[in-house]
């Protein structure tokens, strides 16, 4: 039996450990990881998509994103003949954007985000105070490991700046009701996963290796 291929993309920062704990059953599925690379100098999101897209060497595999990575599988998706197309804790335009971001993309205060402080995680574990704290900056030090200022800057540019009006009709889109980056009230036409926050791929995995298999081979 052919096996469906499965390729992964995390969120921005992201690596491919988010999904560690995602089981499909291999008797169907083969699962390919994405990971980031650096945009190239006044790289477009298009242009950045059609590079990685060259990654996905099967036909008709199925595509998923996850937050940023989810709008950059909607633009990869113009290059390939996918099977399926699902984004996770993510938009399908930029009319879904939430009001923060929106303000963001008008006045430009996204220029102003701090990004140079991702680039040591390790530095802040060792000055963080609590326990909570702690654990958070650990979690960030294992998942969100593409950490370089020029990466940071042209992700957070592309996502607020996102272009996209009309949906793309094909976007299978799997929402948790708890996002606090992407608020459910603004998303529209969506699988909703009671008490889902942003980071449900690896919170939510049970529900995820339990649907997943249904919901690409529907």
């Amino acid at each position: 039996m052919i096996k469906i291929p499965v390729y992964m993309m995390p969120g921005l920062a992201a690596n491919s450990l988010i999904f560690e704990n995602i089981k499909l059953p291999e008797s169907t599925f083969e699962i390919h990881l994405l990971n980031w690379e650096i945009p190239m100098v006044n790289e477009t999101l298009l242009g950045y998509a059609e590079r990685m897209a060259k990654l996905v060497k099967h036909e008709k595999a199925v595509l998923i994103g996850v937050s940023f990575g989810g709008v950059l599988v909607q633009e990869m998706a113009q290059f390939l003949n996918l099977r399926k197309l699902i984004i996770i804790s993510s938009i399908k335009s930029n009319l879904e954007l939430p009001l923060p971001m929106r303000i963001a993309k008008t006045t430009k205060a996204y220029k102003l985000m701090p990004t140079s402080l991702f680039q040591n995680i390790e530095a802040l574990v060792k000055l963080s105070f609590g326990n909570v704290i702690k654990q958070r900056l650990k979690l960030y030090q294992k998942y969100m490991s593409m950490r370089e200022k020029a990466y940071l800057d042209w992700a957070i540019e592309q996502m607020v700046l996102w272009n996209r009006v009309e949906v793309d009709k094909n976007v299978i889109h799997i929402h948790g009701d708890a996002d606090a980056v992407f608020p459910v009230k603004y998303i529209k036409n969506c699988i909703v996963v009671k008490g889902g926050t942003h980071i449900m791929i690896l919170s939510k995995c049970k529900w995820m290796n339990e649907n997943l298999p249904k919901i690409i081979l529907e």
